[in-house]
């Protein structure tokens, strides 16, 4: 390691000011300091200090993301023996690490493409607007991807990522300034833009390319696939390519994005965020008993207009819980630290906005069954006035406290 830091160091001139490359600082700057701490220091005025700076929280949430992201590589390949083999292969019965380099094969390229375009983006405005390139784009990297279909066409990764990054965060002036979520305002964009590749039916499982198989594959995922036909989850055991039960939801063996399957391993992610205390368990919390009141107040709706158990509207609340991205919308995406309410119970409020709102867009509007995702872009807009008022009631309190009103 030492000789990396001296090759660094020899070649720090080049890039500093008066030095040939000193317009392209900001990737030298990018480089160093992701592979050492930062060897400049407040210069004046007061400073907290903590054993935690920018670099290290987003590279927390990475590592929380790891086991989403070994599984859904996994998962990828699961589906694709499934579909182009046998629908009935039970996941313990799959070959492990056969599934998992199929899976990489098609993860690594998205992966390859969203570090490349956007890594670009990102370096070409903090060259002309000399600032750093900062390490959230580290944590984007890794979540978009995630949320993408396996046969994604790598041109609208590209355009995707470019997007969120230009005008979900750059626009704002860039890292900290940003009220939207990258990542989300990516994988949003594409949604509308090309809703065929994102939410078609012949997105959700990854086959040869051939196409023989392509019939055994009904719906986009189990979520649109109840919601289109108006039924509750019990209801597809009626589709025998579709079958699945509670666990094989909460464990993540359906088909969906490449990341977001899996309930058990985005509650993982969650256990390290909060034991790290980098992801709010408050936004978490919220969101939970956000989709909790909303869903029961639907299946009370529904219980009194005598509509069935077997109709959308009576989906329980441990199904919702477990399809449609909602853990791994609520654990990673609401939690962003920047696009997120900053204030205790301005958390409380935003997260449980956040899980009612994508009940609301889920049941009540089936043509967006995800619904997380619009929820959460939706309650960025409105996390900066919660947080404003917030505190003006704290404000409030506190003078009549003091008998100032």
């Amino acid at each position: 390691m030492k000789i990396l830091r001296d090759t660094l160091d020899k070649f720090e001139p080049l890039f500093t000011k008066g030095g040939k490359l000193e317009k392209l600082y900001p990737v030298y700057e990018a480089a160093d300091t992701f592979l050492y701490t930062p060897g400049h220091r407040t210069a004046s005025g007061p400073s907290v200090r903590d054993g935690i700076d920018l670099k290290r929280m987003m590279i927390m949430v990475v590592i929380a993301l790891v086991p989403a992201t070994l599984f859904g590589m996994w998962n990828v390949g699961f589906q694709h023996l499934r579909a182009t083999q046998d629908w009935n292969l039970a996941p313990t019965a799959a070959p492990f690490f056969e599934c998992l380099l199929y899976g990489a094969i098609k993860f690594i390229p998205v992966y390859a493409v969203t570090i490349v375009a956007g890594g670009t983006a990102e370096a070409i405005f903090s060259i002309l607007r000399k600032h750093e390139i900062n390490e959230g784009f580290l944590v984007t990297s890794l979540l978009f991807p995630l949320t993408l279909p396996p046969d994604i066409p790598l041109w609208q990764v590209a355009v995707g990522i470019i997007f969120g990054v230009v005008i979900g965060k750059e626009i704002f002036g860039g890292t900290g300034m940003n009220i939207l979520n990258p990542a989300l305002t990516a994988r949003i964009f594409l949604y509308f833009a090309y809703p065929v590749d994102i939410s078609g039916d012949r997105v959700w499982v990854s086959g040869s390319g051939s196409g023989e198989w392509i019939d055994g594959a009904t719906g986009a995922t189990p979520l649109a696939f109840f919601y289109s036909n108006g039924n509750a989850p019990e209801a597809m055991a009626a589709a025998d390519s579709l079958s699945i039960g509670w666990f094989d939801a909460f464990m993540g063996w359906i088909p969906g994005s490449m990341g977001e399957t899996s309930t058990l391993m985005c509650l993982l992610g969650a256990g390290i965020l909060i034991f790290s205390k980098v992801g709010s368990w408050r936004i978490m919390a919220g969101c939970g008993l956000g989709m909790l009141a909303f869903t029961l107040l639907l299946n009370f709706v529904a219980f009194a207009a005598g509509l069935g158990a077997d109709h959308y509207t009576a989906v329980s609340p441990a199904w919702h819980f477990v399809i449609g991205s909602f853990a791994f919308g609520s654990i990673f995406m609401a939690t962003d630290p920047v696009s997120a309410a900053q204030t205790n119970t301005g958390r409380w409020i935003y997260g449980f906005m956040i899980g009612a709102l994508t009940i609301l867009v889920r049941v009540l509007n089936p043509a967006y069954p995800a619904g997380i995702m619009l929820a959460i872009v939706f309650m960025n807009v409105f996390a900066p006035l919660i947080d404003h008022y917030v505190m003006k009631a704290n404000i409030r309190r506190r003078e009549v406290r003091l008998g100032l009103q």
